[in-house]
């Protein structure tokens, strides 16, 4: 009987080191995929440098972008940053109810950011400067779109983590999972701070 005990005591004790280090293997493997996100933004920011000097007659960069919106934008999404962390200080400590709210708060301002992107792209094409104009507004609409595209993805992340908080609680799987979503929404502030320094900044001021 005391074999027994014993012998249940390790499967146990191996079974919770094969789950935290198939937890470690997957943050791992995400840390992989931010690397080839990182490549794949540096090449988009690379073309947009050089097609920045090729543009359409007419269609100047300061006329188009505006710098109190693209301001907003940028507070709104670095907003979203600070209620995602504190989100995750929640998670930390257990506060399940406290976690969802951060993550509706965060929701609720990559919501803003993502429609006001949705807004200047409209506003640019009705203005007759869309991605076919030039080769400087093709990059730019690249670079700022795939952009967008990524911080949509990580709003549909954020209500499907929430659901899975509401039904399974804070278990270490859902932990591990609102970790690596954390991972790749501060990924993408940083990459909107580089859009934002490098791309609408110069071409305002």
């Amino acid at each position: 009987m005391t074999d027994a005990v014993i012998s249940s005591g390790h499967d146990d004790e191996t079974a919770a080191e094969a789950a935290e280090r198939a937890l470690d293997e997957k943050t791992f493997g995400f840390w992989i995929y931010l690397m080839s996100d990182a490549i794949i933004f540096a090449l988009l920011f690379a073309t947009f440098v050089v097609m920045s000097h090729n543009p359409a007659a007419g269609s100047a960069s300061h006329t188009l972008f505006r710098l109190p919106d693209t301001f907003a934008k940028t507070i709104l999404l670095l907003a979203s940053s600070t209620t995602l962390g504190c989100s995750t200080a929640a998670t930390a400590t257990g506060q399940r109810w406290r976690t969802l709210a951060w993550l509706g708060a965060t929701f609720l301002f990559g919501l803003g950011f993502v429609t006001m992107e949705i807004s200047e792209f409209y506003g640019m094409a009705v203005a007759g400067a869309g991605p076919w104009r030039s080769g400087f507004l093709s990059a730019f609409f690249t670079l700022v779109g795939t952009h967008a595209i990524h911080v949509s993805i990580g709003l549909v992340w954020i209500v499907l983590s929430g659901c899975e908080v509401t039904s399974r609680g804070l278990n270490p799987f859902v932990v591990s999972r609102l970790y690596r979503l954390g991972l790749f929404w501060h990924f993408l502030v940083i990459v909107w701070i580089g859009i934002f320094s490098f791309v609408y900044l110069p071409e305002i001021l």
